[in-house]
């Protein structure tokens, strides 16, 4: 299809896109500032005022957003709550060739927040649909967490209910990559004591709050500092959360195969005599190799 899109200068061009519905609109993924509106980038107002409508999550607080910015396109609410009565309408909407932007209240949309419905069903109708790329809580936190990021597992918002929350966790205690959450100002303390028990007290942690907002907060140190600063009221419960911590230390120095072969061997020998024979094959850590025989051993 032939469409429209920005050329280096902020002005509409044509380009050409392949395997769309040629008489359909556009659907543009369009991230918004999670904090300071200094980082709303210049192609996602020019395509916010460019749309024909423009699906929200929050109509309030988007219309604020456009407000700054001076644009005045039309809005529809779209969220959890209304997505799949919305979703069909947007989608007639697109097909009569209007063009759309799909914003969250902050940061990149389905990134833990609405949009995945009906970004899905535009892709099935042949809807081109393009992401307007910029801020996201997630790459802002990992990127200056000075935990490794090269390799990490987005969990988004943990559950809201204590057994399911813990369940999740000690789903992820074996991880040896990098972990990231979201969570909530009224659950964070027994998230964060939550994760010291499962994880361990002497996991590296990194806390954020409210990120690239006036009441910006960071928090580095152990599960168990980090509670401490809770509880010592250094931190306080109100604000936006990303939690950072480090992946199982003694999995991420072991070699893949090592731990492969480890798994299989503990299938039919004693951790001993299993840790002894991938010693010999691998070279690896005696020490290192016995805490990860003993990791998997509850499961067996």
């Amino acid at each position: 299809m032939v469409g429209k899109e920005l050329d280096e200068s902020g002005h509409l061009m044509e380009v050409r896109v392949s395997n769309h519905d040629q008489n359909a609109g556009r659907l543009f993924v369009v991230a918004t500032p999670i904090g300071n509106l200094g980082d709303m980038t210049a192609r996602a107002k020019q395509v916010l005022a460019d749309v024909d409508l423009i699906a929200a999550e929050d109509t309030r607080h988007t219309r604020a957003l456009l407000n700054h910015f001076g644009i005045e396109t039309p809005m529809r609410p779209y969220h959890d709550h209304n997505e799949h009565d919305v979703t069909d309408a947007l989608l007639k909407v697109l097909g009569r060739g209007e063009d759309i932007a799909l914003v969250s209240d902050a940061g990149t949309p389905q990134i833990s927040d609405p949009g995945f419905l009906l970004v899905r069903e535009a892709l099935h109708l042949g809807v081109a649909v393009i992401p307007v790329a910029g801020p996201s809580a997630l790459s802002a936190a990992l990127s200056v967490s000075g935990i490794p990021a090269g390799r990490f597992v987005f969990e988004g918002f943990l559950p809201a209910r204590k057994g399911q929350r813990k369940s999740a966790l000690q789903a992820l205690r074996r991880e040896s990559r990098t972990l990231v959450f979201y969570e909530a100002p009224h659950r964070i303390a027994a998230t964060l004591a939550e994760m010291a028990a499962v994880f361990g007290p002497d996991r590296q942690a990194m806390l954020f709050r409210e990120l690239t907002k006036l009441h910006e907060q960071l928090t580095l140190g152990t599960l168990e500092s980090v509670v401490e600063a809770f509880t010592a009221g250094d931190v306080p419960e109100r604000g936006e959360f990303v939690v950072i911590v480090q992946g199982e230390p003694w999995r991420q120095a072991s070699d893949p195969e090592a731990e492969r072969l480890l798994s299989e061997l503990l299938k039919e020998l004693p951790p001993a005599r299993a840790v002894d024979v991938v010693v010999r094959l691998t070279g690896q850590s005696r020490k290192a190799l016995y805490r990860l025989a003993m990791s998997f051993k509850p499961d067996r």
